[in-house]
Protein backbone atom coordinates (compact mmCIF):
# COMPACT_ATOMS: atom_id res chain seq x y z
CA UNK A 1 0.00 0.00 0.00
CA UNK A 2 1.22 3.48 -0.87
CA UNK A 3 1.96 5.91 1.98
CA UNK A 4 2.78 9.43 0.84
CA UNK A 5 4.61 12.27 2.60
CA UNK A 6 4.70 15.82 1.26
CA UNK A 7 8.07 17.53 1.03
CA UNK A 8 8.43 21.26 0.40
CA UNK A 9 11.56 22.45 -1.41
CA UNK A 10 12.02 25.78 0.37
CA UNK A 11 15.62 26.47 -0.54
CA UNK A 12 14.90 28.74 -3.52
CA UNK A 13 16.17 32.31 -3.32
CA UNK A 14 13.92 35.07 -4.63
CA UNK A 15 16.74 36.90 -6.42
CA UNK A 16 14.43 38.54 -8.97
CA UNK A 17 12.19 39.62 -6.09
CA UNK A 18 15.03 41.33 -4.20
CA UNK A 19 16.27 38.35 -2.19
CA UNK A 20 15.06 36.20 0.69
CA UNK A 21 13.18 32.90 0.65
CA UNK A 22 10.61 32.36 -2.08
CA UNK A 23 8.58 30.30 0.36
CA UNK A 24 8.16 33.37 2.57
CA UNK A 25 6.92 35.75 -0.12
CA UNK A 26 3.51 37.11 0.87
CA UNK A 27 0.37 36.62 -1.19
CA UNK A 28 -2.80 38.13 0.26
CA UNK A 29 -1.02 38.47 3.58
CA UNK A 30 0.14 34.84 3.77
CA UNK A 31 3.36 33.13 2.82
CA UNK A 32 3.47 31.07 -0.37
CA UNK A 33 4.36 28.07 1.77
CA UNK A 34 1.19 28.52 3.83
CA UNK A 35 -0.89 28.31 0.64
CA UNK A 36 0.71 24.95 -0.13
CA UNK A 37 0.22 23.77 3.44
CA UNK A 38 -3.49 24.40 3.03
CA UNK A 39 -3.51 22.36 -0.19
CA UNK A 40 -1.77 19.43 1.51
CA UNK A 41 -3.44 19.49 4.92
CA UNK A 42 -4.87 16.00 4.29
CA UNK A 43 -1.33 14.52 4.25
CA UNK A 44 -0.26 13.57 7.76
CA UNK A 45 3.52 13.55 7.22
CA UNK A 46 4.94 16.79 5.83
CA UNK A 47 8.51 18.07 5.87
CA UNK A 48 10.46 21.10 4.64
CA UNK A 49 13.83 21.04 2.89
CA UNK A 50 15.92 24.15 3.47
CA UNK A 51 19.46 25.19 4.27
CA UNK A 52 20.94 27.99 6.37
CA UNK A 53 19.14 29.05 9.54
CA UNK A 54 16.45 26.41 9.89
CA UNK A 55 14.71 28.32 12.70
CA UNK A 56 13.20 30.70 10.15
CA UNK A 57 10.60 28.03 9.40
CA UNK A 58 9.81 27.28 13.05
CA UNK A 59 6.33 28.87 12.82
CA UNK A 60 5.11 26.00 10.63
CA UNK A 61 5.82 23.32 13.22
CA UNK A 62 7.23 20.87 10.67
CA UNK A 63 10.60 19.08 10.53
CA UNK A 64 13.10 21.13 8.51
CA UNK A 65 15.61 18.93 6.72
CA UNK A 66 18.86 20.43 5.35
CA UNK A 67 20.68 18.94 2.40
CA UNK A 68 22.77 15.91 3.29
CA UNK A 69 25.10 16.49 0.35
CA UNK A 70 27.27 19.61 0.57
CA UNK A 71 27.50 22.29 -2.06
CA UNK A 72 23.99 23.74 -2.58
CA UNK A 73 23.36 21.26 -5.39
CA UNK A 74 19.80 22.25 -6.24
CA UNK A 75 16.41 20.56 -5.98
CA UNK A 76 17.71 17.02 -6.59
CA UNK A 77 19.80 17.33 -3.43
CA UNK A 78 16.75 18.54 -1.56
CA UNK A 79 14.70 15.61 -2.77
CA UNK A 80 17.53 13.28 -1.75
CA UNK A 81 17.67 14.80 1.74
CA UNK A 82 13.95 14.31 2.26
CA UNK A 83 14.01 10.74 0.93
CA UNK A 84 16.89 9.96 3.29
CA UNK A 85 15.04 11.47 6.26
CA UNK A 86 11.87 9.53 5.49
CA UNK A 87 13.72 6.23 5.19
CA UNK A 88 15.22 6.78 8.65
CA UNK A 89 12.40 8.49 10.54
CA UNK A 90 9.29 7.22 8.73
CA UNK A 91 10.04 3.78 7.27
CA UNK A 92 6.31 3.27 6.70
CA UNK A 93 6.32 6.04 4.08
CA UNK A 94 6.71 4.59 0.58
CA UNK A 95 6.63 7.78 -1.51
CA UNK A 96 7.57 11.44 -1.31
CA UNK A 97 5.57 14.09 -3.13
CA UNK A 98 7.93 16.98 -3.78
CA UNK A 99 6.69 20.55 -4.21
CA UNK A 100 8.52 23.75 -5.13
CA UNK A 101 7.27 26.42 -2.74
CA UNK A 102 6.86 29.24 -5.28
CA UNK A 103 3.54 27.95 -6.69
CA UNK A 104 0.59 29.01 -4.49
CA UNK A 105 -2.23 27.45 -6.50
CA UNK A 106 -1.33 23.73 -6.41
CA UNK A 107 -4.49 21.60 -6.27
CA UNK A 108 -5.58 19.54 -3.29
CA UNK A 109 -5.84 16.58 -5.66
CA UNK A 110 -2.12 16.66 -6.51
CA UNK A 111 -1.05 13.67 -4.43
CA UNK A 112 -4.12 11.60 -5.30
CA UNK A 113 -3.82 12.19 -9.05
CA UNK A 114 -0.09 11.50 -9.09
CA UNK A 115 -0.59 8.28 -7.11
CA UNK A 116 -3.44 7.00 -9.28
CA UNK A 117 -1.50 7.60 -12.48
CA UNK A 118 1.67 6.06 -11.01
CA UNK A 119 -0.22 2.83 -10.32
CA UNK A 120 -2.15 2.81 -13.59
CA UNK A 121 1.00 3.36 -15.64
CA UNK A 122 3.01 0.92 -13.50
CA UNK A 123 5.65 3.66 -13.38
CA UNK A 124 8.49 4.45 -11.00
CA UNK A 125 8.00 8.23 -10.87
CA UNK A 126 4.99 10.47 -11.59
CA UNK A 127 5.49 14.10 -12.64
CA UNK A 128 2.82 16.81 -12.90
CA UNK A 129 2.21 18.69 -16.14
CA UNK A 130 0.01 21.57 -17.23
CA UNK A 131 -0.43 23.76 -20.29
CA UNK A 132 1.85 21.50 -22.29
CA UNK A 133 4.76 21.76 -19.83
CA UNK A 134 6.23 19.25 -17.40
CA UNK A 135 6.92 20.32 -13.81
CA UNK A 136 9.56 17.89 -12.49
CA UNK A 137 9.75 19.50 -9.04
CA UNK A 138 6.10 18.49 -8.53
CA UNK A 139 6.51 14.75 -8.54
CA UNK A 140 5.95 11.50 -6.69
CA UNK A 141 9.14 9.60 -5.80
CA UNK A 142 9.57 6.16 -4.23
CA UNK A 143 11.72 6.41 -1.12
CA UNK A 144 13.52 3.29 -2.35
CA UNK A 145 15.32 5.46 -4.94
CA UNK A 146 17.29 7.32 -2.26
CA UNK A 147 20.57 5.42 -2.64
CA UNK A 148 20.46 5.57 -6.45
CA UNK A 149 19.78 9.30 -6.34
CA UNK A 150 22.70 9.86 -3.97
CA UNK A 151 25.02 7.91 -6.27
CA UNK A 152 23.86 9.95 -9.27
CA UNK A 153 24.42 13.27 -7.51
CA UNK A 154 27.65 12.48 -5.67
CA UNK A 155 29.25 9.97 -7.99
CA UNK A 156 28.17 11.33 -11.37
CA UNK A 157 27.65 15.01 -10.70
CA UNK A 158 24.02 14.84 -11.85
CA UNK A 159 22.08 18.07 -11.23
CA UNK A 160 19.00 18.13 -13.48
CA UNK A 161 15.89 16.29 -12.37
CA UNK A 162 15.07 15.28 -15.94
CA UNK A 163 18.47 13.62 -16.31
CA UNK A 164 17.67 11.42 -13.34
CA UNK A 165 14.04 10.64 -14.11
CA UNK A 166 14.94 9.66 -17.69
CA UNK A 167 16.56 6.54 -16.24
CA UNK A 168 13.24 5.28 -14.88
CA UNK A 169 9.74 4.65 -16.13
CA UNK A 170 8.18 8.06 -15.64
CA UNK A 171 4.58 9.03 -16.20
CA UNK A 172 3.34 12.59 -16.72
CA UNK A 173 0.06 13.57 -15.12
CA UNK A 174 -1.91 16.46 -16.68
CA UNK A 175 -3.61 19.05 -14.51
CA UNK A 176 -5.98 21.72 -15.79
CA UNK A 177 -7.18 24.89 -14.21
CA UNK A 178 -7.38 28.65 -14.36
CA UNK A 179 -5.08 29.89 -13.02
CA UNK A 180 -2.49 27.33 -14.03
CA UNK A 181 -2.12 25.17 -10.89
CA UNK A 182 1.67 25.38 -11.21
CA UNK A 183 1.95 29.10 -11.91
CA UNK A 184 5.11 30.09 -10.08
CA UNK A 185 6.19 33.39 -8.59
CA UNK A 186 9.52 34.48 -10.03
CA UNK A 187 9.19 38.23 -10.52
CA UNK A 188 7.32 41.11 -8.90
CA UNK A 189 4.85 41.11 -11.81
CA UNK A 190 4.07 37.43 -11.14
CA UNK A 191 3.14 38.33 -7.57
CA UNK A 192 0.90 41.13 -8.82
CA UNK A 193 -0.82 38.70 -11.19
CA UNK A 194 -1.33 36.24 -8.34
CA UNK A 195 -2.79 39.02 -6.17
CA UNK A 196 -5.28 39.83 -8.94
CA UNK A 197 -6.23 36.16 -9.19
CA UNK A 198 -6.86 35.93 -5.44
CA UNK A 199 -8.99 39.07 -5.52
CA UNK A 200 -11.05 37.67 -8.41
CA UNK A 201 -11.60 34.41 -6.54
Amino acid sequence: MMHIAAGFLAGGLARRMGGGDKAELRLAGRSLLSWQLDATDHISTRIINANGDLKRFAEYGLPVIPDVLDGHLGPLAGIHAMLSYLQTEHPDITHLMSLATDAPFVPKTLSENLAVQLVQADADIAIASSAGRHHPVFALWPTALCAELEAAISGEGLRKIDDFTSRYKTTYVPFDGNPDPFMNINRPEDLKTAESIVEAL
